[in-house]
């Protein structure tokens, strides 16, 4: 275990719907804002249901120098992009859910071998998910090539009724053997039951040499309530859904209006700096 780095906090944000806009732009207001908080000496990184070459473009924008996390928490990786750690989806809940989705009809992303597979080019938020991961699909007849290294398997639909059947199916036949979150209305991960954002701010925290107690989140959907709960402080950005807002201490403004930033400024710097002192 790293040694505690006593009067520290660390700052632990989510990336879509909280960092970056609806067009996954990161605007000027959140790069001034990263820049305050690497001025201020607040340790800062990220966690994000986004394989890791997904979050480069961010990272490089917000300056992050620290280990983060992605696929929800699956896979912890270095500032150098290397692995560190992952966990992944047995290949009896990733067969499972590929047959559960099919079955309602719900397209599916894998994620697997640093690569994005799908079997329909031209599905539901393709065009979406190319420009927020900054990379193209690898279009494949079936998934059992990687079936035993699958990182995330995502329900696609342009509607999220679809996905909430798919939700409550596949929590009733999965049980404990997969993590299933919605990281977007339009969007349902199954991940590794440990690759889940607080297990993630847990081990980035205890990595990292920083107590949990003064820990800092921020995050905007029900995927990110698990880290909330493990956080000595949590943040909902303003659009969250009323039960995200409910499980956090406070809330900011929403990601159309610069909320992340009003955030950092208003909320994360000054906590942190009270715990520094």
């Amino acid at each position: 275990m790293t040694e505690r780095r006593a009067g520290a906090g660390l700052f632990v944000s989510d990336v879509d719907g909280t960092l970056v806009t609806p067009d996954k732009a990161v605007t000027p207001a959140a790069i001034a804002a990263a820049l305050d908080l690497h001025a201020a000496g607040v340790p800062f990184t990220l966690v994000s249901s986004r394989p890791p070459r997904g979050m480069a473009s961010v990272i490089a924008a917000t300056g992050v120098k620290l280990p983060f996390a992605a696929f929800n928490g699956g896979s912890l990786v270095g500032p150098d992009f290397k692995l560190i750690a992952a966990h992944r989806l047995s290949p009896d809940a990733a067969r499972r859910t590929l047959d559960l989705l099919d079955a309602q009809g719900v397209e599916a992303f894998v994620f697997a071998d640093d690569l994005w597979l799908l079997r329909d080019p031209h599905g539901a938020k393709v065009g979406r998910e190319r420009h927020t991961v900054g990379f193209d699909p690898t279009v494949v007849t079936d998934f059992d090539a990687v079936i035993d290294r699958i990182d995330k398997i995502v329900g696609v639909s342009d509607a999220p009724a679809p996905l909430d059947v798919a939700e409550t199916l596949l929590r009733a036949a999965l049980g404990g053997a997969a993590n299933i979150e919605r990281s977007q209305p339009y969007y349902l991960d199954i991940t590794h039951p440990r690759a889940n954002k607080g297990d993630a701010v847990r081990t980035l925290a205890e990595r990292l040499g920083y107590a949990l107690a003064d820990t800092v989140v921020i995050g905007d959907m029900t995927n990110d309530i698990a880290m909330f709960r493990v956080a000595g402080f949590a943040i909902a950005m303003g659009q969250a859904p009323r039960a995200v807002k409910a499980a956090a201490q406070a809330f900011t403004g929403a990601n159309t209006e610069d909320g992340w930033a009003e955030a950092v400024r208003t909320l994360v710097l000054p906590r942190l700096a009270t715990a520094k002192a």
